[in-house]
């Protein structure tokens, strides 16, 4: 396992170099330079401070020459400094990362607790009244745009029931709080955000999770197991559930870009100071650092969310052997 897990961080290395090399291009080569954003509305500046300004970005010179000098300072963990307030880029992300990592987490537990159970539930009891309205919540939830719910559930929670904060993640007057209630102040304002987050992936991983047990109940074993007298909870728990986790792992592993790549457009709606926000702020402004600095990030979250996925392949089921 550990040379597994070795060869597998290696294989990262030059994943993350073509990651970087094609993102630095599309950024570079789309339409519109933090120059031309800077100066738009300013109707005195001139060609001559406009060079000036792609002289101080490092702008002016060829694209090749632009990547291998972000990649020198990349190599060092030097991500550079923001066009827009020229603080260090890497800063900027650990402010920021704690929060989105928060949230991606309890979405993920989120998403292992509602689904997995709603599935196996689904599988056992086919074509039952359940298993129907779970099918209809499926469907809900692959079909509703993550922007469309969350602005629906900030008018429900927020405007008309008054029960939940609908931006940020604590009340202005947070310093006067005790403990507790600080405590009970941040979890509010997690609720929306943590539940529109995991929303779509409880919908397809307990699709999955009903799929993949009905696969198993339907084998041999089970039948030799049910046939031995073991009661129907021993049989679904111990002997189908470990082995319909299988697919599942991976899938949950597959599904962290999607988290993150969710994370800017629900951190954008609740006004949330994390990495999707961020991320849009520095895309509007055509900022072109701190762009590929989260964008790296994300990038090794991902690949990293897809090596514990493998791993956790291997935990789940003890037949499956790694190569060495």
């Amino acid at each position: 396992m550990p040379i597994y897990v070795l060869k597998r961080l290696l294989l990262m290395v030059p994943l993350i170099f073509g990651i970087t090399l094609i993102t630095f291009a599309v950024i570079h080569l789309a339409p519109g330079g933090p120059v031309e954003v800077q100066t738009e509305m300013s109707l005195k500046a001139s060609a001559q401070a406009r060079e000036n300004l792609k002289r101080l970005y490092g702008l002016d010179k060829p694209l090749h020459v632009q990547y291998l000098d972000w990649l020198k300072r990349f190599v060092r963990l030097d991500f550079g400094k923001s066009f827009v307030d020229g603080r260090l880029v890497s800063t900027k992300i650990i402010e920021r990362i704690p929060i989105t990592l928060i949230i991606n987490l309890l979405s993920l537990l989120l998403i292992l607790v509602i689904a997995i159970p709603i599935g196996v539930i689904s599988a056992t009891r086919q074509y039952s009244l359940f298993d129907k309205a779970s099918t209809v919540f499926v469907f809900i939830g692959y079909s509703t745009p993550t922007f469309w719910l969350a602005l629906l559930l900030m008018l429900l929670f927020g405007v008309y029931l008054g029960v939940l904060p609908i931006s940020g993640i604590q009340s202005i007057d947070v310093s006067g709080m005790g403990t507790f209630e600080r405590l009970l102040d941040w979890v509010k304002h997690l609720i929306l955000p943590v539940g529109v987050s995991a929303f779509g992936g409880i919908a397809g991983i307990s699709r999955y999770s009903r799929s993949s047990m009905l696969e198993v109940i339907r084998q041999d074993y089970i039948r030799t197991a049910r046939a031995k007298g073991l009661s129907e909870s021993k049989v679904i728990l111990r002997h189908a559930l470990r082995n319909a986790l299988l697919p599942i792992v991976t899938i949950l592993g597959l599904s962290v870009p999607g988290l993150i790549g969710g994370g800017v457009i629900f951190e954008t709606i609740f006004a949330i100071p994390g990495m999707g926000q961020l991320f849009y702020a520095s895309t509007m402004s055509r900022d072109y650092p701190t762009i590929m600095g989260i964008l790296v990030i994300g990038a090794v979250l991902t690949l990293v969310g897809n090596l514990i996925a493998d791993i956790s392949y291997a935990l789940v089921d003890p037949r499956i052997r790694v190569r060495k």
